[in-house]
């Protein structure tokens, strides 16, 4: 029995150390918008690992691409799709990896507005393939462009391009830039050191305890620590919105930071980057870097309208008990688009989900 309990904790701690860096994608997609620009025209580095998406195999609904066209609800942004995925290997930044963190960055490129939506990891949608299970494991199954896929499918979006990263990179990300600002509460604080002693030892670093609350400066590995408490009021749903407080805090700090620390932060991050987007995609992006900024941020599915079940072997998932209201709310979120209807397949997704989670809601 002794054994077995050793085994078991040190599976339980194998897993930890393979989520600690899991949300590199929620930090350095700031310092891509912001780098790139100078990394792409100073040619100091070969760049990000580089995808090309196939457009006709991204399910994007033929009501959404209508409303990109000129005078559509949809026109003038840009939507990406932010994954940070368990990857030990850099062969499984591709795929075989899932993406533990998910996020949409829509830009308003009228306005610079950017509003982000974290799309929760153990959300039952359709995968993609018309299998339902936990979202992440689109990415594991097809990669980034199932992924993708997945979210046009789910949530009536027209996302083309992606920005992916593995495990290496958040506490240098941060560290370069001097740290970032991050008000810490009585909650967290009783957590926040524990999970350093996990991040410190995948890093093989020393660590800095949290001795107080409120708003002060955080090291790479106390920022780390601070993205993966859940043990809070909120669990899971918590950790994303300490997520997005990270990026805001990330925004600042870059926007705050000279050009020559900034190419030298995205450089020593560059190799744990796996992006469709290219030097055109880029530069369209940052041509105007300082007047973007990130006005609002949300979760997918919303409180009212998602519920938790227990789906066999797949196990417990996030239930978004009526889909076609969360897409409805999703589109009136990100284009403030009040008179949205949902495509025919959002709403046979919709009822499938009903279906399959009946009897099952905790």
């Amino acid at each position: 029995m002794a054994t077995g309990g050793r085994k078991g904790a040190r599976g339980r701690a194998a897993k930890r150390r393979a989520k600690m860096i899991l949300f590199a994608v929620e930090i350095v997609i700031i310092l891509v918008m912001v780098a790139v620009l100078y990394l792409v025209m100073n040619k100091s580095s070969e760049g990000p690992k580089m995808a090309s998406l196939n457009e006709e195999e991204l399910a994007i609904p033929s009501q959404v691409q209508e409303m990109k066209e000129e005078g559509g609800v949809m026109h003038g942004y840009i939507n990406i799709a932010l994954f940070g995925v368990d990857a030990q290997t850099d062969a499984q930044l591709f795929k075989d990896s899932r993406s533990d963190s998910t996020m949409i960055a829509s830009i308003n490129m009228d306005t610079g507005d950017i509003k982000l939506v974290s799309v929760y990891r153990d959300t039952y949608l359709n995968i993609g393939t018309d299998e339902y299970k936990k979202c992440n494991a689109a990415y594991s199954y097809g990669g980034a462009e199932q992924a993708v896929k997945m979210l046009n499918m789910n949530l009536d979006m027209d996302i083309t391009n992606f920005v992916a990263v593995g495990y290496k990179g958040l506490s240098k990300v941060i560290d370069g830039l001097g740290g970032v600002y991050v008000d810490v509460d009585s909650e967290e604080l009783k957590h926040i050191n524990n999970y350093q002693v996990d991040v410190s030892n995948v890093l093989k670093c020393e660590y800095t305890p949290v001795t107080e609350t409120g708003y002060q400066l955080l090291n790479g590995v106390q920022a780390a620590s601070y993205c993966r408490i859940r043990q809070t009021r909120g669990d899971d749903f918590q950790r994303t919105a300490r997520q997005r407080e990270v990026i805001k805090a990330i925004e600042k700090r870059a926007k705050e930071t000279d050009i020559v620390t900034l190419t030298k932060v995205f450089n020593d991050s560059i190799d744990d980057i796996y992006t469709s987007l290219d030097s055109k995609d880029i530069l369209d992006l940052l041509g105007n870097i300082m007047n973007y900024r990130i006005v609002e941020e949300e979760g997918f599915p919303q409180p009212d309208m998602r519920g938790n079940a227990r789906m066999g072997a797949i196990g417990d998932c996030v239930v978004p008990t009526d889909l076609q209201s969360n897409v409805i709310w999703l589109h009136q979120f990100l284009f403030d688009d009040m008179d949205y209807t949902v495509s025919e397949s959002v709403k046979e997704y919709s009822q499938k989900i009903q279906s399959d989670t009946a009897g099952r809601m905790q």
